[in-house]
């Protein structure tokens, strides 16, 4: 698929706490093309920060035009610092839709997992799952680092929620394998976004009841269309790109089967 440029346009930018904030954008092109569990790369308009950032898509209305994204700031003067100041009517570059996105198995129950920042493209797929009319009921199971449990409301709206918390101060103590061991979770398909731990665990765990995984990889990008190899992690097949036991995570993924990497 062809990668679209785009400059759009902020239509809003609100935070939702612990240097989380999401931003919805006008860019008709991107949002007409994409699919659930895809990216898209944004440029700052510092000439000195030539490399653009990847950021999740938590959302797009291909009637409205429009992408939803929910990214956290990483720090003093980087570019999700820069792009947390945006406000409305401003203009950012874009690239995109990139990645491969998820692949939805119809007719099977859907366990939806998302963690820390993973948390927000797992959003749209809820909702993808529910528009497929896949078998119900779809569950889902967030996990946060406290009590900032920022789109749960969202997500309520889409299937049976379950929450697990570094912390314990929502939900269950400990990891998102502990909140589905406790609610006594099953599903025929896990669809999972977040740090490697947890994908490792989920893909455990997956193995152990065989239950088909699905893992969006999160790795720091510099191309992010697969021509410079900065993002590759290990695959248990070697990659017809690069010859190795390698899959580039912009280009390969971000969506893999669990069992096709090591992780």
């Amino acid at each position: 698929m062809a990668k679209i440029e785009e400059f759009a346009q902020v239509i809003s930018q609100k935070s939702l706490g612990s240097n989380i904030f999401d931003l919805t954008l006008k860019a008709p092109q991107i949002a007409a093309a994409a699919k659930a569990g895809q990216f898209v790369s944004v440029y700052t308009n510092n000439a000195a920060k030539l490399l653009p950032r990847p950021i999740s898509l938590c959302g797009f209305d291909s009637k409205e035009g429009t992408l939803r994204l929910v990214y956290r700031v990483t720090g003093e003067h980087t570019g999700t610092e820069e792009f947390s100041r945006l406000k409305e009517g401003d203009t950012i570059r874009l690239l995109g839709p990139l990645g491969n996105g998820f692949v939805i198995e119809e007719g099977k129950k859907a366990l939806v997992i998302g963690g820390g920042i993973g948390v927000p493209p797992m959003l749209q797929l809820a909702k993808a799952i529910n528009d497929c009319n896949c078998r119900t009921p779809m569950e889902i199971v967030m996990g946060y680092r406290d009590d900032n449990t920022f789109l749960l409301d969202e997500f309520q709206e889409q299937g049976a929620c379950f929450i697990s918390s570094d912390n314990g101060a929502v939900g269950t103590k400990g990891t998102v394998v502990d909140a589905i061991r406790e609610n006594g979770l099953t599903a025929d398909v896990i669809y999972a976004c977040g740090p490697k731990p947890m994908l490792r665990a989920l893909r455990d765990y997956a193995n152990e009841n065989g239950i088909t995984c699905y893992v969006s990889m999160e790795e720091r990008m510099a191309c992010g269309i697969g021509a410079c190899l900065a993002c590759v992690c290990n695959s248990t097949d070697t990659d017809d790109h690069s010859k190795v036991k390698n899959k580039r995570v912009c280009a390969d993924g971000p969506v893999f089967l669990a069992n096709e990497i090591e992780l």
